[in-house]
């Protein structure tokens, strides 16, 4: 059967009065499920944080290894070096291994370099580490005390909010495709969520802005759906709010 203005204006009132309740009860929950996905998110980055610089402290931790090696392989060289100087026969040897011994003594000085810069670094990447743990429990601790805050304030609200989503659930099939679609995309573009709104104060509750008598008795009449002319919101009578408050 073919729904009369009034009707059509009643069911989107009547639609727009349950978003709303869902709203204030999401306004409720506030920034808080964003300030829990933004923690979330940096606690994440600073376990791989964490885990990178782990890794590069063993990396270094392995190089220092090797170079004491290469340090003990160099002074088993020289010692080796040293004895074949009391076997040499010509200076030529002499010479020959004198240099090797010399380039093995290099090589002992370039390791004992390396291992004090790699000690640099481990003590430098030690203090990000620690900073690092630091930061991440600090996080961890604001992200469980937002969690807890946020479990609360959903657990007090969540039986109130499906039955409202049952309802709007329920609602929407009362109205026709067009004037659907026309309030979803309003609701979506007002910051306050609200698409369908009454007179007060001879204004548009929506923009506040003044509507003329002759526009308010066409309201009234609710002979045709009427939208305001400065924010395209649509607009119903007092009294309709009224009676969707008694029903």
């Amino acid at each position: 059967m073919e729904q009369t203005v009034e009707q059509k204006l009643k069911a989107l009132y009547e639609l727009q009065t349950i978003h709303t309740k869902i709203d204030r009860i999401r306004q409720v929950r506030g920034e808080l499920p964003m300030e829990v996905a933004d923690l979330e998110d940096d606690v994440a980055g600073l376990e791989t944080r964490i885990q990178k610089i782990k890794y590069e402290l063993d990396d270094v931790e392995d190089e220092i290894v090797t170079r004491k090696n290469l340090i003990k392989d160099a002074q088993a060289n020289i010692k080796k070096y040293e004895n074949q100087l009391n076997e040499v026969k010509n200076n030529r040897e002499y010479d020959a291994i004198s240099k090797e011994i010399e380039i093995q003594g290099l090589d002992i000085q370039v390791s004992e370099k390396k291992i004090r810069e790699y000690g640099f670094e481990i003590t430098n990447k030690t203090q990000v580490y620690e900073k690092a743990l630091a930061d991440l429990e600090s996080r961890k601790s604001d992200l469980n005390a937002k969690k807890e805050e946020l479990g609360t304030i959903t657990a007090e609200t969540e039986k109130e909010e499906a039955e409202l989503n049952a309802q709007a659930e329920k609602a929407i099939p009362n109205i026709e495709e067009r004037l659907l679609t026309a309030y979803t995309r309003l609701r979506q573009n007002a910051k306050n969520g609200l698409a369908v709104v009454t007179i007060q104060r001879d204004s548009c509750s929506g923009c506040f802005n003044q509507i003329p008598p002759q526009r308010q008795s066409d309201i009234r009449q609710r002979k045709k759906i009427i939208v305001c002319e400065h924010c395209g919101r649509i607009l119903v009578d007092e009294q309709m709010a009224l009676e969707a408050e008694t029903v």
